[in-house]
């Protein structure tokens, strides 16, 4: 197998003859690590599958309109938030849930996926990471969970380092009042 070198796939995935074997190399290297981002969003394995194919899906109709100014993963990662805060409105929709509301649906789904291993512990935090608003989640999550740089999250999001930083710093508050409020 070669190596995944991004400038490579990008002139491949303008070129339609070397189009879909450049978009197989896209899906087999950030397969794994979009599904992890939209697990953190969704929880539920199915539904990440589901968000995944469906980011995929995006991605393939539209890679005429990748100009390459932001990173594809970049792109990948705007398209995967996008698919997930789509998602996430119309659960709580079809569960009569406002958009204040924690996501208590999420948490139930979470309780009976065969796929989740976690101990009470990991539970409780997914419980007070539902807490937060779904972009405030999404920044605590690549943050804390991946490490991602500000400036990545900025190209993601569109908005400044600073916002992001502010928004980090109000999650993990929120997170850490969550989980030591009964201590």
């Amino acid at each position: 197998m070669q190596p995944y070198i991004e400038e490579e796939v990008i002139k491949q995935l303008r070129d339609p003859k070397l189009q879909r074997g450049a978009f197989e190399q896209v899906v087999n290297y950030y397969g794994e690590k979009l599904y992890w981002q939209i697990r953190k969003m969704v929880l539920n394995h199915d539904d990440a599958n589901d968000l995944l194919q469906n980011t995929f899906m995006k991605a393939w109709m539209n890679i005429d309109y990748f100009r390459g100014e932001a990173k594809l993963s970049t792109w990948l990662y705007k398209i995967a938030i996008n698919e997930c805060i789509t998602f996430l409105n119309r659960q709580r929709s079809l569960n009569h849930v406002s958009i204040d509301d924690t996501d208590v649906f999420l948490l139930e789904r979470l309780k009976g996926d065969v796929y989740f291993d976690g101990d009470a512990a990991q539970m409780k935090l997914q419980e007070a990471i539902l807490t937060l608003p779904e972009k405030q989640r999404a920044v605590f999550c690549m943050k804390y969970f991946d490490d991602m740089k500000y400036e990545e999250m900025s190209e993601v999001f569109g908005t400044s380092v600073g916002a992001l930083k502010a928004s980090y710093h109000h999650a993990v508050k929120k997170v850490e009042e969550f989980l030591t409020k009964d201590i």
